[in-house]
């Protein structure tokens, strides 16, 4: 009974040991926040509310986390098996009680497969964290020109608004003069109305894009009252030659090429599997009806005739043929999307370079000079009109431009995942 005791002893030891180490477990914790300011806001500003405070980014840093437990998990050893079978339980002095303790090995490089999929799949998660980054990122410089945009538009309107009520005061003090019919007047009017309406429309476009952009870093009331960023046409981009270099490393060309490898690294844990785990067990035999203790030795290999884990490495391989196949397409995929957000962009800041250097300043010139000629009695008041929606056209067309060619870098960044705004 010495030795069995002396058997159990240890495995307490073992178990105690096992014990005191420490496991990780869930605590309720609140994230220390930054406050968003009540006045202006920068795009650094922006990105780091968006950084410290977005829900689907903070989702991924717990995701990549977790995959930390994934290669501790992986690196664990089976567990021995203590047992204890009693036999004549009704007859003490017949009694027998046989203890033993089994030790599974594994064969075949089953854990070291294990470790190097897990370590991939961390991989993985750090890389689709990085993505996500990068998508926020995005989403957020392209919110915050949206707002910026937006004033600039409000600000257009403002201006058009100003300009619509100036032309119909002096139509109304002509058609007063006797100088024009009141038809002038009326139409005057009506552009005075559509200016107003124009400016309302462009004020609830900003109060929506001044949510969309606060709403990233988890606050649907947004506190600031404006962006603060000078908008000009933007410097040229890099060589698509460039570009297409750094697209191989950008986290979503990154997380698909880890996805294959890890396809690749769990065939080799099903093929390990092939190799069946041996049991090595020793134990002690209590006879009580010959009154000693008998040692046992024992080995268990299963036999692998049937299951030879066939269908599992068959499934790996077909599966690492399909991430491969993801990752190709992929590349294909985001390399079209790069070459489209480069040309879309170089239209874009041709056409805003061009109606800042070239037509805005003509259709402004072309409106001076018909309103004062209206004025003087010249032109008529519908030539101060088409020429007054020759200028608002013009400046709503660079606002639209700049806002292309800045959605379109946004675009850049988030499949390169770079910084370059």
């Amino acid at each position: 009974m010495r030795s069995a005791s002396v058997l159990i002893g240890a495995v307490m030891v073992l178990w105690s040991t096992a014990s005191a180490q420490p496991l990780p477990s869930y605590q309720e914790k609140v994230p220390a926040t930054l406050s968003e300011p009540a006045t202006s806001l920068t795009l650094d500003q922006a990105l780091e509310l968006a950084q410290q405070n977005n829900y689907s980014l903070s989702s991924a840093r717990f995701a990549a986390d977790s995959s930390k437990g994934v290669v501790l998990q992986a690196g664990s050893r089976p567990n021995p098996v203590l047992g204890i079978e009693v036999e004549d339980t009704s007859r003490r002095a017949s009694r027998s009680t046989t203890t033993t303790l089994s030790v599974p090995i594994e064969l075949g490089g089953k854990r070291d497969a294990r470790i190097a999929a897990a370590e991939l799949t961390r991989d993985v998660a750090l890389q689709e964290a990085q993505k996500v980054r990068a998508d926020v990122r995005a989403q957020t410089v392209a919110a915050f020109f949206d707002v910026l945009i937006a004033q600039e538009s409000v600000a257009l309107s403002t201006k058009t608004v100003e300009i619509a009520r100036d032309a119909y005061r002096i139509a109304d003090k002509r058609v007063e003069a006797g100088k024009v019919p009141p038809l002038d007047a009326d139409r005057a009017q009506v552009e005075l109305a559509n200016a107003e309406l124009e400016m309302a429309q462009a004020a609830s476009f900003l109060e929506s894009a001044r949510r969309s952009l606060s709403v990233l870093w988890g606050n649907p009331s947004p506190q600031f009252t404006k962006v603060d960023a000078k908008i000009s046409t933007p410097l040229d981009r890099p060589d698509l030659d460039v570009l297409s270099a750094a697209l191989e490393k950008s986290p979503a060309v990154q997380v698909a090429r880890l996805e294959s490898e890890r396809s690749r690294a769990q065939i080799d844990v099903e093929r390990s599997k092939r190799y069946p785990n041996i049991e090595v067990s020793a134990g002690v035999i209590r006879n009580n009806e010959l009154g000693r203790n008998q040692m046992m030795l024992g080995v268990s290999i299963p036999l692998p005739f049937f299951d030879r884990n066939q269908g599992n490495i068959y499934e790996a391989s077909m599966l690492a043929y399909k991430s491969r196949d993801d990752y190709l397409g992929l590349k294909t995929q985001l390399q079209m999307q790069l070459q489209q957000a480069a040309s879309e962009f170089d239209i874009a800041k041709n056409s805003a370079s061009r109606l800042e250097a070239e037509i805005v300043p003509s259709a402004n010139l072309a409106f001076e000079r018909a309103k004062r000629g209206f004025e003087a009695g010249k032109f008529s008041f519908i030539e101060v009109l088409d020429a007054q929606r020759t200028l608002f056209q013009a400046r709503a067309r660079h606002l639209s431009a700049l806002s292309d060619a800045y959605q379109a870098l946004a675009q850049i960044d988030r499949i390169l995942g770079q910084d370059s705004l």
